[in-house]
């Protein structure tokens, strides 16, 4: 039988959005030294497992084809993730990152591709790396790409809502595309999906 996953957004879902001064918006962190934790996203993980899913990134990290930040940098972000959910007994399966954009000042990196939500490339290709069942799988995220890609890859979707968002109840209606359920972290997240399952 086939694996069932939760696919995760990582910035605003795992950990928290850093201001940028110099760009001047709220954006992803570009140094390990922004990266910190979402309260509740160690046992959010935690009860993923125990559920039974696997837990996976997919994120969009476009500040690499943008020049914000360098692959060395994203990893050693990702390398941070991975060290605090470990030192607080969370793992994550896997992590698929989408590094380009149409509009990059990257060469190496500026492209339309399959990859970047809301196209469902990330979700896809976890599917086939990972043996998973897209249809009996979660996307939970706090973006409307997040609920576009899962639209598409047509798992069951669970937006993150936070009230600095409010824009967001505009954009659903722009975008045509409704969460199959609404809450405010990924620890509620993961107890919506304990109670739907049982």
């Amino acid at each position: 039988m086939k694996k069932r996953a939760v696919f995760l957004d990582r910035d605003g879902t795992i950990n928290a959005m850093v201001y940028n001064r110099e760009h001047g918006l709220v954006d992803s962190p570009a140094n390990p030294e922004e990266f910190r934790l979402l309260p509740r996203a160690v046992e959010g993980v935690n009860l993923i497992h125990r559920l039974g899913f696997q837990a996976v990134i997919v994120s969009n990290q476009p500040g690499i084809a943008k020049g914000k930040f360098t692959p060395a940098l994203l990893q050693a972000i990702t390398d941070k993730m991975v060290e605090e959910l470990s030192a607080a007994g969370a793992y994550l399966d896997a992590i698929y990152y989408c590094m380009h954009h149409p509009e990059g000042v990257v060469d190496e990196f500026r492209k339309v591709c399959d990859c970047r939500k809301p196209k469902p490339g990330l979700l896809l290709q976890a599917a086939v790396d990972l043996d998973i069942d897209l249809e009996r799988s979660y996307m939970v995220g706090d973006g409307i790409t997040d609920l576009l890609a899962g639209q598409a890859a047509r798992t069951t979707n669970i937006l993150i809502f936070a009230s600095s968002k409010l824009y967001l109840s505009e954009e659903l209606e722009n975008h045509a595309v409704q969460p199959d359920y609404i809450v405010k972290n990924i620890g509620e997240a993961a107890e919506l999906i304990e109670k739907l399952e049982h």
